[in-house]
């Protein structure tokens, strides 16, 4: 929890309790429905809830939003963004029900009511958004595929709607026939060592109607 302070030290207190609360909800729902792994269980707050909140190093969500996360596991990054930002949407969506009922016990546990999730294929499910959030579920090509048509056509952000991806490793091949990507280096805002490859993807999309 002091990692989330350190980074983040303008929480309000309901905030401080809810990242506070979301270690044991996981560790409690993780015994009997397995979606984070040993190692991450004990590194919760580094691995999961602090990577995901790169995205925000990268981009503030202002006030009524609507974000999606994508094949968002145990509920990440959508979780830890929804208690940073409780003033926008989350739309969470995974085709794994039983993770999805993990996800569903800590929201209610946390008391979220900016989130609701969907158990399907993201091209199965309507709605434009202003972001799509992930982390690393496909190779870019195909995560752009399955977004079609769902970013919304008002632009209320410094940067413009698309997908806000946290990817790590070498992504010149992956993204070499997108030219307009910014590439963020989460290792700027953190020092852990965890993040030395780490980044967030950024792919402005144009609105389809």
């Amino acid at each position: 929890m002091d990692l989330i302070l350190k980074y983040f030290p303008n929480l309000t207190e309901k905030q401080i309790e809810q990242f506070k609360k979301l270690e044991l909800l996981y560790q409690d729902w993780n015994l009997k429905i397995n979606v984070v792994s040993r190692k991450d269980i004990d590194e919760l707050y580094l691995r999961h809830v602090l990577h995901s909140l790169g995205i925000a190093k990268v981009l503030s969500f202002k006030s009524g939003s609507n974000i999606l996360d994508v094949g968002t596991g145990g509920g990440f990054p959508g979780v830890p963004l929804a208690i940073l930002y409780p003033e926008c949407s989350f739309h969470l969506v995974d085709s794994i029900a039983k993770k999805l009922k993990v996800v569903d016990e800590v929201v209610e546990g946390l008391g979220l009511n900016n989130v609701k999730t969907t158990h399907s294929r993201v091209e199965d499910t309507d709605g434009q958004y202003d972001f799509i959030v992930s982390r690393a579920v496909a190779a870019m090509p195909t995560f752009v595929r399955w977004v079609k048509g769902k970013i919304a056509k008002e632009q209320r952000h410094e940067l413009k709607n698309g997908i806000l991806y946290l990817k790590g490793g070498d992504l010149t091949e992956e993204l070499q026939d997108y030219r307009t990507t910014a590439i963020y280096n989460l290792s700027d805002f953190y020092s852990e060592d965890f993040f030395e490859t780490k980044k967030v993807v950024h792919l402005p999309l144009k609105y389809k109607g």
